[in-house]
């Protein structure tokens, strides 16, 4: 026996809540970017994934104009930032509704680090950054897909073997529904299956 929801007929929040619930866990992007005035932003959206490979693109979506959004259209360039386990209380302070003239890095005590090939900083504490300069933006509604062109990628030495990162170096954080939050909990692995391996049943 299922429930049936009808997204035409529930209000926009309530769907939302149903969306958020059932697709999880989701990755946190954790977005820095700089306002034309000069104010460095950060905050985590976790409508997040790798939109293409080559070109390096990744998409994040901003549901409502916030100022990631305003951000990144004013300047065209912004950081995609790890969100790791140890730093689930900052990761979650930086999506407070400050008002623009203030700079989360400040409010949670996090480091700017430069950035290689863009403006805005990286989080120094953060493992993993992707400096990206804005490749476009869709509009669905309320809601923005912000697809960014991966211009340099920079990754800590100790989330690394060789030039592979370790999963349980960087230990990354996920969003689940409501107020719910994911670490990484049991890794399996399992080999791709090749037709060319399968034998007659």
């Amino acid at each position: 026996m299922r429930k049936d929801f009808d997204p035409a007929e529930i209000a926009p929040h309530v769907f939302y809540r149903l969306l958020t619930a059932t697709v999880v866990p989701r990755p946190i992007a954790w977005v820095s970017s700089t306002s034309a005035a000069g104010v460095d932003n950060l905050a985590p959206h976790s409508f997040f994934t790798v939109a293409s490979t080559s070109p390096a693109v990744l998409q994040f979506t901003s549901v409502g104009r916030k100022d990631t959004l305003r951000n990144v259209e004013e300047t065209g360039q912004f950081v995609v930032n790890l969100s790791p386990e140890e730093l689930f209380e900052q990761v979650n302070e930086t999506g407070t509704d400050f008002p623009p003239e203030v700079s989360e890095f400040d409010e949670a005590g996090l480091t700017r680090e430069p950035s290689l090939r863009v403006r805005p900083p990286r989080v120094a504490e953060s493992p993993v950054s992707f400096e990206c300069e804005l490749h476009s933006t869709l509009g669905f509604g309320g809601s923005t897909v912000v697809f960014g062109r991966v211009v340099h990628l920079a990754v800590a030495e100790a989330v690394l073997d060789g030039d592979h990162p370790v999963i349980d170096r960087l230990r990354p954080l996920a969003r689940l529904g409501r107020d719910e939050w994911s670490t990484m909990g049991e890794v399996r692995e399992l080999r791709r299956p090749r037709y060319s391996d399968r034998k007659p049943r």
